[in-house]
């Protein structure tokens, strides 16, 4: 039989006897948090993708899942690396099936983390976007940031016949359009 130290068993013996609520700093925590509903989470944030030669502000964004036609989905923004000692400017717009019901602008200060919410409300199932531009520098990025609303997911067209060519190669054979004729000058 082995025998453990006494600290130990009685670091074993405290740690059975502590309440459920207590958490890892000793601190217990209140009754009425233990019982209360988790809180919600915010949608994760996707880093948005950056070209060379964009403004320099990293774009952070969360959708929170899909949206329903008519109610107002609330889009998590956070921008970093702001550089300018003047900041940045933001402008948010929306595509066609989408309204802007938060402020279309917004400044940025220089050297730190700015987090913004911007709600929009879509007006149609399908796929629309909320656009940012940030201006740094005299350079402008752009990003659009996809709001699904609805299970209606979108469709390709069809961009012409699959066929095989003579090495087995797969080749998309779409007819050419033909050219309008110009209109003769009278």
């Amino acid at each position: 039989m082995k025998l453990r130290s006494t600290s130990t068993a009685f670091a074993a013996a405290c740690l059975m006897l502590m309440p459920l609520g207590a958490v890892a700093d000793g601190v217990p925590v209140p009754r009425a948090a233990r019982h209360a509903a988790p809180p919600l989470h915010a949608a994760p944030l996707t880093t948005a993708a950056r070209k060379p030669n964009d403004a320099g502000v990293t774009i952070q964004y969360g959708v929170p899942g899909v949206a329903q036609v008519g109610r107002p989905v609330s889009i998590s923004l956070q921008f970093d690396g702001v550089t300018d000692p003047a900041g940045a400017t933001v402008r948010l717009s929306t595509d066609a099936g989408l309204t802007l019901a938060s402020a279309a602008s917004l400044a940025l200060p220089a050297g730190q983390r700015t987090s913004a919410t911007a709600t929009v409300t879509s007006d149609r199932e399908g796929l629309a976007y909320l656009n940012i531009f940030v201006t740094q520098n005299g350079a402008l990025s752009v990003v659009a940031i996809p709001v699904q609303t609805g299970a209606a997911v979108p469709v390709l067209k069809g961009a012409g016949e699959m066929k095989s060519g003579s090495g087995g190669e797969k080749i998309i054979s779409s007819p050419a359009k033909e050219p309008k004729e110009p209109k003769e000058l009278k």
